[in-house]
């Protein structure tokens, strides 16, 4: 917007306000031209201008930072890749990802090793997490196969075969398998005549060669071998059929 004054006077196009600089520092614009009153004194046409909005005449770069908030520009970047704070960045985010994978199971530590190799992580930075983890207890392949085994044979009634493979899948090593093997009852025999028995009744109304061949699948599928099976199907079909043991 420009303003004109008028007083009447010959000299009205001396009398013209400045253009106020849209961009820029106020002290880039031309220079006000003097303007003289109806006393006939000069003061200048910055005076006449003193109400006008003078918004737009800062410049962005001293304003405090005003103009980066106000687009949402932000003077911080990104550390470069291969810095030390990217480093440290990537190490916090594996061990915050690592963290949140054990609070929902136990992994082994080859497990862990997975989900840190999905950081950008060097070696040294993922063994050093590894470390750490198996000093404070969250990784120990010892104890998650003992917990593991006793679900295995608790909860699932699962023999010897079917515990291996269910610890190899969780890629324990090998020698921390066979030890916590080796603390196993030798009991097969017995928890598959228990499992046989839980499931016999059910087969009531299925020929007798039937039943056994689908008892004995049941059983092997437990990891029991064959001969276990065999003979726990055999003993639970007879010892129902002829009334020796009753169930509830």
């Amino acid at each position: 917007m420009v303003r004109f004054i008028d007083d009447g006077g010959a000299d009205a196009d001396e009398r013209l306000a400045p253009v106020t600089p849209l961009f820029g520092r106020a002290s880039d614009a031309v220079p006000p031209a003097p303007v003289r009153d109806g006393g006939g004194a000069d003061r200048s046409t910055r005076d006449v201008a003193a109400g006008w909005d003078r918004t737009w005449t800062s410049d962005p770069a001293d304003d405090g930072g005003g103009a980066r908030k106000k687009s949402g520009l932000s003077p911080e970047r990104a550390a470069p890749a291969g810095s030390p704070a990217s480093a440290d960045q990537a190490r916090a985010a594996a061990e915050k990802e690592l963290l949140r994978k054990l609070r929902g199971k136990p992994l082994s530590i080859s497990e862990a090793r997975t989900v840190l190799g999905a950081h950008d992580l060097d070696e040294d930075a993922a063994a050093a997490i590894i470390d750490e983890a198996c000093r404070r207890g969250y990784l120990d392949d010892a104890a998650l196969a003992e917990h593991l085994i006793h679900l295995a044979v608790d909860r699932k009634g699962q023999g010897r075969t079917a515990i291996a493979l269910a610890l190899q899948k969780r890629r324990i090593p090998r020698d921390v398998i066979d030890a916590a093997l080796q603390e196993l009852p030798d009991d097969d025999a017995e928890r598959a005549m228990e499992f046989a028995r839980t499931k016999v009744r059910q087969l009531d109304r299925v020929e007798a060669d039937v039943a056994l061949r689908r008892l004995v699948g049941q059983l092997s599928r437990r990891g029991y071998n064959g001969s276990i099976a065999m003979d726990a199907a055999r003993r639970a079909l007879d010892e129902h059929r002829s009334g020796g043991v009753r169930f509830s």
